[in-house]
């Protein structure tokens, strides 16, 4: 498939898992496509403009969605304009509107309680928070991938803030964590362990959260440099990887190592790598740079091992990877006092 929009492509592709011929893309100048790699033709089958609406800052990320009262297509974009837009593929047209508009802490729409128990903002709410804070730059998202819990999303913005949200409310946060001192480039929520995530920044930070616990991470990685994107892999809780400005793949196994990775490599010369994703079945990961260059690697047997269910074990593998990650958040915590009374009162908050 020939394009002439490749100039302005700003998001990597995006194939919903149960139409796998449909590609969703947002682009630099706000607006987004969807292709159907089937007809052979260099057109969108959908198209936002100006007339029917679009974002007027770049489109970061896409996410493809199902509406289960309608079973409609729709995706999920988020742009540095501040606005998160859900967008509907009808018989004849494509259509959106806004899930949240991002605020700047201080403002009183966003913050977390702000406008509380209301699903809209009234106008005055609206410019009352323009005033006051303005609108928060949209960098990346990610949505739960717990059962029950896939409304629940995560946005970053470049002010360095992240915001926990839910598809039910459009007008305040459930939560926020001052997380960076600069834009964060990433956020993902963990594929087995469904109340953690990470985040990741240019300000060279990542760093791994307890989502009912806002105040402080529980640990740190400095990697010397501005990191581009972050991805858990699908087999383990507690296997991540994160890709730099320099080049590098890192690879980390918080249960074998919390502090340095079992393994960092430089996989391109002259180029920042900016995107990185684990196959959801086979050992292999692909990074992309920003020469639009896009690299496969595979996992040596060391950075893919998972723990072994042992004859009359009732555990199931998800169990023992999650048990896993709470070994090494219980470590952390005990490290710092303060964590351990963070913790306890999460916990009690829980039950």
């Amino acid at each position: 498939m020939h394009t002439n929009m490749h100039k302005s492509l700003r998001t990597p592709p995006y194939f919903p898992a149960e139409h796998p011929n449909l590609l969703a893309m947002g682009c630099y100048d706000g607006s987004v496509m969807v292709y159907d790699v089937h007809l052979k033709q260099s057109t969108p089958i959908y198209q936002s403009s100006v007339r029917s609406g679009k974002h007027s800052d770049p489109v970061w990320n896409v996410f493809w969605q199902v509406d289960d009262a309608q079973k409609a297509l729709q995706f999920v974009t988020i742009s540095s304009d501040g606005c998160v837009n859900i967008w509907t593929l009808n018989k004849s047209e494509l259509t959106h509107e806004f899930l949240m508009k991002l605020r700047k802490e201080g403002s009183g729409l966003g913050k977390e309680g702000g406008a509380e128990n209301k699903d809209t903002a009234t106008a005055e709410e609206e410019a009352a928070a323009a005033g006051m804070g303005g609108m928060a730059g949209g960098c990346c998202m990610d949505f739960n991938k717990g059962a029950g819990q896939e409304h629940i999303y995560l946005v970053g913005t470049e002010e360095g803030s992240i915001h926990k949200c839910s598809k039910a409310y459009s007008s305040q946060y459930l939560s926020s964590y001052q997380a960076h001192s600069l834009a964060v480039y990433s956020v993902k929520w963990n594929c087995i362990h469904h109340k953690t995530f990470l985040s990741a920044s240019a300000d060279w930070l990542v760093k791994l959260w307890d989502a009912n616990q806002p105040r402080k991470p529980i640990l740190t990685f400095d990697f010397k440099d501005a990191v581009g994107d972050i991805a858990w892999a699908p087999y383990s809780a507690t296997v991540f990887a994160a890709v730099t400005d320099d080049g590098k793949v890192h690879v980390y196994d918080l249960y074998e190592d919390k502090l340095m990775p079992m393994c960092a490599q430089k996989v391109v010369k002259k180029a920042k790598l900016t995107k990185i994703v684990f196959n959801p079945k086979w050992p292999i990961i692909l990074v992309g740079d920003d020469k639009g260059v896009v690299t496969s690697l595979k996992l040596s047997p060391n950075l893919r091992k998972q723990p072994k269910i042992q004859p009359g074990q009732k555990e199931t593998l998800e169990q023992l990877e999650w048990a896993k990650l709470d070994h090494v958040i219980d470590v952390a915590c005990r490290s710092d006092p303060e964590a351990m009374k963070e913790q306890a009162a999460a916990a009690a908050k829980a039950s």
